[in-house]
């Protein structure tokens, strides 16, 4: 009897402390929140994992009170990071690489999301890509990534570089791409989810992801700097470990998901919600958020064929530690169990 009673108060143990071994993230009791600032470069679909955290306080979890800002465009957040004003930054990878390459203090240490979110949408009797032969293809003012993009889609498609016809808009708005192919400015259009939804709703066509040129792109991104990563170690250790719980929550909970995109976005129908949820918590999704070191090498090279002037090394702005240390604690594989995913890089 003895012995079974034993055995009995070891298995309540183990159950007490497995999560604790295998999840070294969590906030001990009575142990006083962190409070760190967040700020968001754009108002994105391409967001919905932080948004989910911070609608379902999965960062309390882990004793972090954040605060969200919304600081347009890529240099400005990177500005406010560099100055210590935030601590993290989420942004478009490409967008920020090029000046972490010229010598900003600051550095990735997670990715979310990896690809191109880009799709193409297309006039009614437009039903293939091959279809743009000879038609104009309207993307956002010109020397963008977007350029390199149709380059590569061409290239793909063995045409001519004067196949497709690209006219380019004044502005880096893709709602004023869109707009341009409503009033018949253009016979396609590169958006990105969910306005594709809406495309689809005015009778447009989505006839190509260009995720699909397999370029090795970076998307949604965790950028902080190197105070942060020197003096706070611990904050973005655990800033790191909620995102990651929030990759399991979105694709576990689906509806949560949608309902916090479309409340950051404020989107009104279900197919926009639904539209975000399947490009950016599904197929773009990286699961483990390790940054692939190629396509930081790519993207720095890419950024110095632009003109940038590049000081660093792709391997000194970017910092796998605190990814690596989620593999090596068990806290993924506690979060999976046997559906820990594979390696998308």
């Amino acid at each position: 009897m003895n012995c079974l009673r034993r055995a009995g108060w070891l298995f309540i143990w183990l159950l007490w402390a497995r999560p604790l071994l295998a999840n070294p993230y969590l906030a001990k009791p009575g142990e006083p929140q962190t409070p760190i600032r967040v700020a968001a470069c754009a108002i994105s679909g391409g967001f919905i994992h932080l948004y989910t955290a911070l609608d379902h306080h999965l960062f309390d979890k882990y004793g972090l009170r954040v605060e969200l800002l919304l600081v347009r465009g890529a240099g400005l957040s990177l500005a406010a990071l560099t100055a210590n004003e935030v601590q993290f930054v989420y942004c478009t990878a490409d967008a920020m690489i090029p000046s972490l390459a010229a010598g900003a203090e600051a550095k990735i240490i997670a990715s979310p999301l990896l690809g191109l979110p880009w799709v193409i949408v297309a006039r009614k009797d437009i039903k293939r890509v091959e279809d743009l032969k000879g038609k104009s293809l309207l993307v956002m003012r010109p020397g963008g990534s977007q350029d390199r993009l149709v380059s590569a889609l061409v290239q793909k498609l063995g045409l001519g570089a004067e196949e497709i016809k690209v006219r380019h808009t004044a502005s880096s708005d893709q709602m004023d791409v869109y707009t341009s192919l409503q009033n018949d400015l253009g016979q396609a259009a590169l958006v990105m989810p969910p306005l594709d939804a809406r495309a689809k709703h005015d009778g447009f066509n989505v006839i190509y992801h260009l995720d699909d040129l397999d370029v090795p792109a970076l998307y949604s991104s965790v950028f902080t700097n190197e105070r942060t990563t020197k003096e706070r170690p611990a904050a973005a250790q655990k800033f790191t470990a909620a995102m990651a719980e929030t990759i399991h929550f979105a694709e576990k909970n689906p509806d949560q998901a949608k309902a916090s995109v479309s409340k950051f976005l404020g989107l009104k129908d279900p197919e926009s919600a639904q539209s975000a949820y399947d490009a950016y918590a599904k197929r773009l999704v990286n699961r483990r958020l390790f940054i692939p070191a190629g396509r930081i090498a790519n993207a720095v090279e890419t950024a110095r064929q632009s003109g940038a002037h590049v000081r660093r090394k792709p391997a000194e702005i970017y910092d796998n530690s605190f990814t690596e240390n989620l593999e090596r604690s068990g806290f993924l594989k506690e979060l999976w169990g046997s559906e820990i995913p594979a390696k998308k890089w």
